[in-house]
Parts: structure tokens; C-alpha cells; sequence
């Protein structure tokens, strides 16, 4: 990076710093953890000499600083999948529940920007669709940063909110649901597609922000997979060619994870059972109405703090599926 001509070609320059930052990631937990045990080692030492309270009391805080990262470099090495350091393609879907569930997938949307600033992740919206009364229907990004895919993997499948209704005359309790899909981002994918016999793709003008020349022409691109149906649309970029070429990427993305699927069977599982985005599927709840709890089916992992995971402190979710997981990997 101090070489003469670095920035000259600024992808390839991202491209390193983001490599950069990953290693990082795995260097800096390592190196934090080596450094709190000889601090912990030097006072245990003094300790022996003198039995200083003080001493005492900060070797005790030493000590659970100490735990606390060693439990963080734990969960490092459960993030050890092929894809799991990558960046990822991110994407919220409305599902049964009218207006109110387009209102909770745009609640969802700020949970995981709130995440993702948290975490330092950069953030590039692809494709928005606002819904019809309230909310989004759906929403597209690609997140760069450390473990992108390996920590949001964990959230992939149907979130259900139960509520008071903003939207009933008559403050009716709402179940309202919503679904995350998770892709890597993968440059170098191999998959043998015939874009001209097996691809649709439908160009419309973009809706939202982005100026003049986004509205008044068809710069959006859509591209759906005829024979598995799947659909990758962008509509970020003014130009239809970038478009194309961010929906093409995406749509690799997913059909090389549907192959990975059929090679792992917890991801065939995800694929298989998810389904509807409605009753019966859910990974998660989140009771405003009449508790305030946020529970997680698949480990049990359970809070009452339901301001504070809307605000983005998931963490503690994400970390409960890792080791269940990686649990389930060892047996």
C-alpha cells in the first residue's frame, strides 16, 4: 500500500485494503488476547510477592477481560467456511401481512444498517422497491467488510413481528413476517450459464433517489434464471451496463450457493424449509405486543431487550448459531 502508484487503480487498491482489514480480523483478536495474558501473567506474579487488594482486584478484571476475548477468538474459528470471510450480497423480502409487513422489512432494514455500522461494514444499496402503503417490499445490498458472510449467514430465513397494528383502526394485534437472504460475493465463480436461452432480463427506470438521468431512462436491470426462477435485479447505477453486470454477479452468487447447498446439508436444510415467508418458517420473533421479548427458535437464545436488538444488537443471536453450528459440525 506505501508503493508509488497504489491508489492509481482505485478497485484494485479496495481490493487490497479490504483484504487488508480481513486479515486484520484475524491478526488483532490474536494479538490482544497474547498481550491481556502476560499483563494478567505480571500481576498474578506481583500477587505472589504482596497480597495487595488492589492488585487483587485488578488482576480479577484482567481475568474476565481475559475470558471475554478468548469467547470472541472462539467464535473466529467457527467462522472458518470457505465463503465465510467474504463479503455478501444482502437481501430483506416482505412477506405475508399486507402493509405491515412491508413496514417490518423497512423495521428489519434499519435493524441491520445499525449492525452494520456497528461493525464498521461498508454498505452499497443495489436495488430498492418502496411498498405500496408503508415500508419496502424488498431491498438488495452488498456489505463489505471482515466475516460479512459468515457472521449475516446466521440470519438467513423468515423473521416474524408480532405487534399492536399501526395500520388497524382498531389497534388490532398483527403478526407480520419477513425473510433474509444472504449470498457471498464471489468474483470468480464457475457456472455454466446461457444467458441468451436461460436468462430473462427486463430493464425498467429505477424509483427512488438518483437523479434526472435514473428516472427518465430504463437504467434498472432485472435478470431472472428461467429454469430455477430465481431473480437478481440493481437499479443503483445510472449506467443499464453496471446494472447488468451487479445483477449478473449477484445471480451467479446465488446459483453457486444452491450448488454449495446441494453439497452441505445445513444450507440444503435452510433452502429446504424455508419456504413461505409466513407461518411455520420463522427463525426468529420479536414480541412487542403484549411481552417485550425476542426469541430465536433455532437456539433458544432469548431477550427482553426488544428496543435494543431493533437498534442493531444482534450479536448475541448471531454468536448462539455459530456455536450451534459448529456444534452440529462435530458431531
Amino acid at each position: 500500500m506505501q508503493r508509488p502508484g497504489f491508489w492509481d487503480d482505485p478497485e484494485s487498491a479496495r481490493e487490497t485494503v479490504a483484504r487488508l482489514k480481513q486479515l486484520k480480523a484475524v491478526v488483532e483478536p490474536v494479538r490482544r488476547l497474547i498481550g491481556a495474558r502476560e499483563d494478567a501473567t505480571a500481576m498474578l506474579e506481583l500477587l505472589d510477592e504482596s497480597e495487595d487488594s488492589e492488585v487483587r482486584s485488578e488482576l480479577a478484571a484482567s481475568l474476565s477481560e481475559l475470558s471475554t476475548q478468548v469467547d470472541r477468538l472462539e467464535l473466529l474459528t467457527m467462522l472458518s467456511g470457505p465463503n465465510d470471510g467474504r463479503n455478501c450480497y444482502f437481501n430483506i423480502q416482505a412477506g405475508t401481512g399486507g402493509a405491515d409487513a412491508c413496514d417490518w422489512a423497512q423495521m428489519l432494514l434499519r435493524m441491520y444498517l445499525r449492525y452494520f455500522e456497528r461493525r464498521e461494514y461498508e454498505v452499497e444499496e443495489l436495488s430498492l422497491r418502496e411498498g405500496e402503503d408503508a415500508g419496502i417490499q424488498s431491498c438488495n445490498l452488498l456489505v463489505r467488510g471482515p466475516y460479512a458472510y459468515g457472521y449475516m449467514s446466521c440470519e438467513t430465513g423468515v423473521h416474524r413481528l408480532v405487534r399492536i397494528s399501526p395500520f388497524s383502526s382498531q389497534s388490532k394485534r398483527e403478526t407480520s413476517f419477513a425473510s433474509v437472504d444472504v449470498q457471498p460475493q464471489i468474483d470468480d465463480i464457475e457456472i455454466e450459464i446461457d444467458w441468451d436461452k436461460e436468462v430473462r432480463e427486463d430493464t425498467y427506470r429505477a424509483s427512488g433517489a438518483g437523479g434526472q438521468h435514473v428516472n427518465k431512462t430504463s437504467s434498472a436491470v432485472r435478470l431472472t434464471h428461467l429454469p430455477t426462477g430465481i431473480v437478481s435485479q440493481c437499479q443503483n447505477e445510472r449506467s443499464q451496463h453496471k446494472n447488468r453486470a451487479s445483477a449478473r454477479k449477484m445471480l451467479m452468487a446465488r446459483l453457486y450457493q444452491i450448488e454449495e447447498a446441494k453439497r452441505d446439508a445445513e444450507l440444503a436444510k435452510i433452502y429446504g424449509e424455508k419456504g413461505q415467508i409466513g407461518w411455520g418458517n420463522s427463525i426468529r420473533s420479536y414480541f412487542l405486543y403484549p411481552e417485550q421479548r425476542v426469541k430465536d427458535g433455532r437456539t433458544g437464545e432469548m431477550t427482553s431487550d426488544t428496543q435494543g436488538v431493533l437498534d442493531g444488537e444482534i450479536q448475541a443471536f448471531i454468536d448462539a448459531y455459530l456455536r450451534k453450528r459448529a456444534a452440529a459440525r462435530h458431531k
